[in-house]
Formats: structure tokens, C-alpha cells, sequence
């Protein structure tokens, strides 16, 4: 079932006030793009879309001045469509006598703002995407390391939290630990955050629940951060064949996104934090334009075919 947003809740949250249409309330906003539907006053109706809240500007309603009373009358029934989910008026202008019957009669919400046009939608886009944002809880931990989301995931007791915590002993920031909750933007980043019952508690096996925050500062934890690659924690496997020089470069998919992915066996001996921490360095480097290991094979290739020019 796609997420909804109540009309309502947008009357709350930006103060819109309700001149018609309240029976409609509990309409359900789909999608986070407005429209401006300024063909449409002009009898153009053949691609509105209808499933987006509705935004009437000063230009749309001058222009709606303009127009004989029937044409009005006839070009606003068809503005409000029974899927529409509200329409909004803003700067404070008096909305036309038929729009408020059309509205009544349908029974959709026609809101009006003090707020000018521009300035609205901008702020009702941003509301939207954030709540109709898809969302994935995923069992790992997300750090940040050097400005760089890091989501370390695993199997449960392999030492996602243990890693975290030595992550911020060394001055790196815990975003969340045990479950994250990620958010696809429209753009395709993901975003990831902790569940406010778990905020800024980390839960070290033997030792309990801690609270980062409380032991180590404000500035050892974040709220949200933004997710750049996923660090996979396994046990060691002896057969299985791990890449050695960083060519292969594996990604795994959340939501609709592709993150890069780094596969770390876990044994004793190994320093999973500055392992981690090297991890989001050298990620670094690549966005830079800089790939150690692609510089390597390249030195290496030129190497065997300066030997093999040497031997013929």
C-alpha cells in the first residue's frame, strides 16, 4: 500500500486555513509534486493530473478574472476532480464564488495561505518527500567516518556495536546502532537514522546499554547522515577466495539504490576500526578520481611489458 499523507496533517503543519471542503479532510496526498494548473484555466485539460495537490497563485486566478461566468463555472468542476486530494489559494486572496461551491459540493478541501506561491510549494515539496520518502529498517550499525556514511551490517554477535564503539573512542560519530532507518530520497540517496527509543545508545554485549552521547559528548553522535557504502562483517571463511587488491568493486541494493559494498572476514587479530576507518579514506579517494589498486595494476602491467621487452 503507497504511504498517504492526510490533508489535515498539511493544514497543521503549514497553518492553512479552511474556507471550503472540510468534509474532505481525511483525503490522502500520494504524491509529493504540486501543481500549478494554469493550461487548465485556459481549457486545457488533456494531461492534468489530477492526483496532486493543487496550487492557484495570483496569476492563475487573475487569468480566472478574465473568464465569463460560465467558462468559470465549467473550468473549475473540472478542476476539482474527485481525485484530487486538496487546492490551495495563496497570498490571502478571496478565492471566486464557483470554486468555493465546486469545492463544497465535492467535498474537497480549498485551503488558503498567507505565504506567497513560490515560497509555498517549496516548503510543501520538502514536507511531502521527507513523509512519502520509501523507507527500509535494516539490522547494522551506521557510523559516521570522516563525513562518510558507513553502515556496517552482519550477522548478530560477529561485532558491529564493539566496532562502533572503538569507531568513536577514536572520534568518529555513532548515527545509529542495532536497527537503521532508512529513507530513499527522490533522488535516489539514502538516508539513514535511529529509532528515537534507541537514540544514541549503543548495546555492548557484557556490558549492557550505553549512552554515547552521555559518555563521550554531543559531538560523538549525529542524528541522520547520509549512506555511502555498506561495510558486510563475515566470519573468516578459509576456502573462500577474498579480493586482495580492491578491483572488484560489489554493490548491494537497498530500497531502489546501489550502495557500493566491502565484504570484511572478521578473526581474531584483525582491527576492524582502522580497517573501517581505511575503508571510508580510501572511498574518498575514489570519489577524488583516485584508485590505488586500478594504479597498481597499471604500474604492474607496464612492468611484465617492459621485462618482456627487455628479454626479446
Amino acid at each position: 500500500m503507497p504511504k498517504r499523507v492526510k490533508v489535515s496533517e498539511l493544514i497543521q503543519q503549514f497553518n492553512l486555513e479552511i474556507i471550503a471542503g472540510e468534509d474532505g479532510l481525511k483525503r490522502g496526498i500520494t504524491v509529493d509534486d504540486l501543481y500549478r494548473p494554469g493550461l487548465e484555466m485556459a481549457g486545457y485539460f488533456h494531461y492534468h493530473p489530477t492526483e496532486r495537490v493543487q496550487i492557484l497563485g495570483k496569476t492563475e486566478l487573475a487569468f480566472m478574472e478574465t473568464l465569463d461566468s460560465t467558462e468559470r463555472t465549467e473550468r473549475l468542476e473540472r478542476l476539482c476532480h474527485e481525485e484530487t486530494p486538496c487546492i490551495i489559494i495563496t497570498r490571502g486572496i478571496e478565492a471566486p464564488q464557483e470554486l468555493l461551491e465546486q469545492a463544497e459540493a465535492k467535498k474537497i478541501p480549498l485551503l488558503r495561505s498567507q505565504a506567497a506561491t513560490t515560497f509555498l510549494i517549496s516548503r510543501i515539496t520538502g514536507f511531502l518527500e521527507r513523509k512519502l520518502a520509501p523507507t527500509a529498517t535494516i539490522h547494522g550499525v551506521l557510523v559516521d567516518i570522516y563525513g562518510i556514511g558507513m553502515l556496517i551490517t552482519g550477522s548478530s554477535g560477529i561485532g558491529k556495536s564493539e566496532t562502533a564503539l572503538e569507531l568513536v573512542k577514536r572520534g568518529h560519530r555513532l548515527v545509529a546502532d542495532d536497527a537503521v532507518e532508512i529513507k530513499q530520497t527522490s533522488d535516489g540517496q539514502l538516508h539513514g537514522s535511529a529509532p528515537e527509543l534507541i537514540r544514541h545508545l549503543l548495546e555492548i554485549r557484557g556490558l549492557g546499554i550505553i549512552n554515547v552521547m552521555t559518555l563521550f559528548g554531543a559531538g560523538a553522535v549525529r542524528t541522520q547522515k547520509r549512506i555511502s557504502v555498506v561495510i558486510k562483517l563475515e566470519n573468516w571463511q578459509q576456502e573462500k577466495q577474498y579480493d586482495r587488491l580492491g578491483l572488484d568493486e560489489d554493490t548491494t541494493r537497498i530500497i531502489d539504490t546501489d550502495v557500493p559494498l566491502v565484504t570484511v572476514p572478521v578473526r581474531p587479530g584483525r582491527n576492524l576500526a582502522v580497517i573501517i576507518e581505511v575503508a571510508a579514506m580510501n572511498f574518498r579517494l575514489k570519489r577524488m578520481g583516485y584508485n590505488a589498486a586500478l594504479q597498481f595494476t597499471n604500474k604492474l602491467t607496464e612492468t611484465i611489458a617492459d621485462d618482456m621487452d627487455d628479454y626479446e
